[in-house]
């Protein structure tokens, strides 16, 4: 049995309602409030911290309020503040009191925390998606993002106490299906902005988190949740039975026409180290081009497939062709079945129920010089761990410091997992 969360986002995401979900789920209060206290030798100041239980719409759920002075207050829960077209400047921005950091700046604030080395890996990669996306939306270099709402104290103390409690819960996986958003305009420092605003939807592009819309009038997903979300989630794909062990409710303090609340479960899923029946498609081909065949095998792969390949064959009259095999579950031969005959010439196809045996695998994430790197552990027969670093957190570790694969590989490889 392996444990994992699983976030149900029907009503969006915020940096308070996650962290509020984790308390739910019974997440350590007193070592929390002990990391957020060591915040503030650090020029994180103005603020206070009220952890409590409220009802909304008649169900109990974990409130995570950050109380901010005069100073530092944003006005982020007041409805007519963040929806209201009045008073904003000529030049389309809105006076803000928050205060202005860059990347290094929040960076050297959590390094100096009084939290672990997860945590504090977690916490800045949060905080890169953010910047990244930040960079995007204004067309300037990571380094000169000087962030506004996600710079102020509030939203500092929402993604350190989120890197905490999930460091102290260690889920080996995070399944989230998808985010909900709402619609209209949000105010925000830069002014009056559609929803989703930029930053939510960069970071949702750019890390693949399909996003549902809803009519629900204002901003469902602030990009601190959206930057949370994608820093923890390591699959979409919902186990088809599970058992659930907590359910941990967060409350938003912004009033929607829907109840404003997070759902998250701990949940025990199914050891995937037993056999389980798949199903292996088969068909050949020759008179299908190459670009047919690639645009088939993307197609195949959205909609599931665990496996597509092609193998050269001669057909009838010695004529070059291709096999095409599919492996995908019994749910999903249908879809399988009419993609294929749907975008290739193909009349006929075979179809075998095969046994597998498949070794019990989970990830891990590392923190290197290149940043966060996930890793995906496998289980051997003997009970050792063989580990792999996931290409495509490679490959991004690669693009942002311009360095090698084997640069970043090696990175990974002088950890001590054992530690």
């Amino acid at each position: 049995m392996s444990r994992a969360l699983y976030l149900e986002c029907n009503s969006g995401i915020s940096g308070d309602m996650f962290v509020a979900s984790l308390i739910g789920l019974g997440g350590d209060k007193d070592k929390l409030l002990r990391a957020l206290d060591s915040l503030k030798g650090h020029h994180v100041t103005g603020f206070d911290v009220r952890i409590s239980e409220v009802v909304k719409s008649g169900i109990k759920a974990w409130d995570f309020d950050v109380i901010l002075d005069e100073e530092h207050d944003g006005h982020d829960h007041d409805m007519e503040y963040l929806h209201s077209h009045e008073h904003v400047h000529e030049d389309g921005t809105v006076h803000s009191h928050h205060e202005h950091r860059n990347l290094s700046d929040i960076i050297h604030i959590i390094d100096h925390a009084s939290i672990t080395p997860g945590a504090k890996a977690l916490a800045v990669s949060i905080f890169e998606i953010i910047a990244k996306a930040e960079s995007k939306a204004h067309g300037l270099p990571v380094e000169e993002v000087h962030f506004h709402e996600v710079g102020a104290v509030d939203s500092i103390v929402d993604i350190v106490a989120a890197a905490v409690l999930m460091d102290d819960l260690g889920f080996e996986e995070v399944f989230i299906k998808d985010l909900t958003e709402g619609c209209g305009t949000v105010r925000c420092q830069h002014g009056i902005l559609p929803v989703p605003v930029p930053a939510v939807v960069n970071i949702v592009s750019e890390y693949n988190m399909p996003l549902r819309s809803s009519e629900i009038k204002g901003e469902l997903v602030t990009p601190t949740g959206a930057a949370i979300a994608c820093a923890i989630r390591t699959s979409g794909d919902i186990p088809g039975s599970y058992k659930i062990l907590r359910c941990g409710i967060g409350a938003g303090k912004r009033q929607y026409e829907i109840p404003s609340l997070l759902r998250a479960f701990e949940i025990e899923t199914e050891d995937v180290s037993g056999e389980g029946d798949i199903i292996r498609l088969e068909t050949d081909i020759d008179d299908s081009t190459g670009e047919d065949l690639g645009y088939l095998m993307e197609k195949l792969y959205s909609l599931g497939a665990r496996e597509v390949h092609f193998t050269p064959v001669y057909m009838k009259k010695n004529r070059p062709g291709t096999e095409v095999v599919v492996i995908c579950d019994a749910s999903s031969v249908k879809i399988m079945e009419d993609t294929i005959f749907m975008n290739t010439t193909t009349i006929g196809i075979r179809k075998i129920r095969v046994e597998r045996t498949v070794l019990r695998r989970f990830m891990e994430t590392v923190d290197t010089k290149f940043g966060r790197i996930d890793v995906k552990a496998v289980v051997m027969p003997d009970g050792s761990v063989r580990r792999y670093p996931e290409y495509e957190s490679v490959k991004k570790a690669c693009e942002l410091h311009n360095v090698t694969l084997s640069d970043v590989r090696c990175e990974v490889n002088k950890v001590d997992f054992n530690a």
